[in-house]
């Protein structure tokens, strides 16, 4: 995966917290067409809407956020619009919800299933995933050995154990399984 953007803007794309949060540029455009000849997916993680709107107009293969939040439950730039979500799910995409504060609505477990709930609610299991940045740049309330709470958290707020099982990795597993190419 690569994202045409991280914390500043490149050469690429705007990023959600760039100063011009521009979109794609040519140069950008070009970078996901050599992509996706090379079945490398997109990720627009950190990127300005304006580069969310542009990937998602010239991707031709499934486009994912793989760590983020969503603007329905807390409206930051760093965050997901519902059309945004839609967007990806509509090329077979995933969006990891994120598990720090600002992405998830609040600090615990409990709002990051509802995150995972909202997000389930408006594109469906098989686009949802975990997006839990644990690489220590930003708090978040569980590590990977907390996992279980996460699940019971997701039961408590009527997510089934299939799409617990989805989420939790089926469909991260599957979405390598059908686009990256054979080995």
């Amino acid at each position: 995966m690569i994202s045409p953007a991280h914390f500043f803007d490149t050469a690429f794309g705007g990023s959600a917290h760039g100063v011009d949060r521009g979109g794609l540029t040519a140069l950008g455009r070009e970078l996901v067409a050599r992509m996706e000849t090379r079945s490398v997916l997109l990720d627009v993680a950190h990127a300005s809407a304006r580069t969310i709107d542009d990937a998602l107009s010239v991707s031709t293969r499934p486009v994912v956020a793989s760590h983020t939040g969503l603007c329905g439950v807390l409206d930051n730039a760093r965050n997901l619009s519902d059309e945004h979500l839609a967007g990806i799910a509509a090329t077979g995409g995933l969006v990891g919800v994120g598990f720090w504060p600002t992405a998830c609505g609040g600090d615990g477990v409990s709002w990051i299933a509802r995150s995972i709930a909202y997000a389930v609610e408006r594109i469906g299991t098989e686009h949802v995933s975990l997006g839990s940045d644990w690489d220590g740049a930003v708090p978040v309330p569980i590590d990977a050995a907390g996992t279980a709470r996460l699940t019971d958290a997701l039961l408590e707020v009527g997510l089934g154990d299939d799409d617990i099982r989805a989420v939790m990795g089926e469909n991260v597993l599957r979405l390598l399984a059908t686009t990256l190419p054979a080995a």
